[in-house]
């Protein structure tokens, strides 16, 4: 009988358990999981952290047993529209080329800018002609750029995803698909990874459901319609083997806590409990796949 295939390893978007590295050790530890994806400490991005404070983490980490799979940036997403300051980007990759470096990583998520008023085709140029140059200066500090189907010229369309990887034409992007953005956004997720699944190189796990006024809520996965499970099988049967980070949104919001208008800070245990759904999931699925 063939053996079955080995599922990819779980991790974690870090705050969506605490605001702090205890907390969010502790949240992976619960599970008995050493893969911590980075986005904030106590509030402060990754790029905006002094050195010697990623240094500490770092040593943290480590000791822990941990190991930092990847950053999230926040190069070329809500915040930084076509029309903004390219320059700010091409800071914060430089900042973290230093601090994966002490962290041990070399995956950072990006996006492709928001059109800030931009029409096409000058969007679409825009957005294309700055992650080739980002790609060519991750490519240059050994890092890996994963473009997250979310906000941007190529967040929501395989098609344009596709244009922006070859148009890049760098071994240092590829792509971040998650696995709920497509409620939020419109679109059906499982449909789009058919088309980027070879090209996936991380992953972000959440689910969600549409609202009656339009909006969008998040929800334990298999409990929304975003299409979790069919977005997993696609990847088993695409031979996926990086992470699955989960990101539950079901505590915090981050686009609309730096709005002012989301006040949440993680919660350790709704952590534990996604955590506790996607290895469900996954075992569901691979085996299965292992039964082909």
């Amino acid at each position: 009988m063939p053996s079955e295939p080995e599922p990819p390893r779980p991790a974690g978007i870090g705050d969506e358990a605490a605001p702090g590295l205890d907390g969010q050790l502790a949240a992976l530890r619960a599970l008995g999981w050493d893969l911590l994806e980075l986005r904030t400490l106590d509030g402060v991005p990754v790029a905006a952290l002094p050195e010697d404070a990623v240094a500490r983490a770092a040593e943290r980490i480590r000791a822990a047993g941990v190991t930092v799979v990847a950053v999230a940036a926040k190069i070329g997403d809500w915040s930084r529209p076509a029309t903004g300051d390219f320059a700010l980007d091409l800071a914060e990759l430089d900042a973290l080329a230093r601090r994966c470096a002490v962290l041990g990583t070399r995956t950072v998520r990006i996006m492709s800018y928001p059109s800030g008023g931009l029409a096409e085709p000058e969007w679409g140029r825009t957005a294309r002609a700055r992650v080739r140059e980002l790609a060519r200066r991750a490519e240059d500090a050994g890092l890996l750029l994963v473009h997250e189907n979310c906000a941007g010229w190529a967040g929501e369309d395989a098609g344009r995803a596709l244009d922006l990887l070859a148009h890049a034409d760098s071994p240092a992007l590829r792509l971040l698909f998650d696995t709920g953005n497509g409620v939020a956004h419109g679109y059906d997720a499982p449909a789009v990874l058919r088309e980027l699944a070879a090209h996936v190189a991380h992953v972000h796990v959440k689910d969600a459901v549409r609202t009656p006024d339009g909006g969008t809520a998040y929800v334990p996965p298999g409990e929304g319609t975003a299409g979790v499970e069919e977005c997993l099988r696609i990847l088993a049967a695409h031979g996926y083997r990086g992470a699955l980070s989960i990101e539950p949104h079901l505590h915090l919001r981050p686009h609309l806590a730096a709005r002012g208008t989301d006040p949440g800070r993680g919660d350790p245990a709704a952590f534990v409990e996604y955590g506790r759904r996607l290895e469900d999931a996954v075992r569901r699925v691979w085996a299965v796949e292992g039964a082909r």
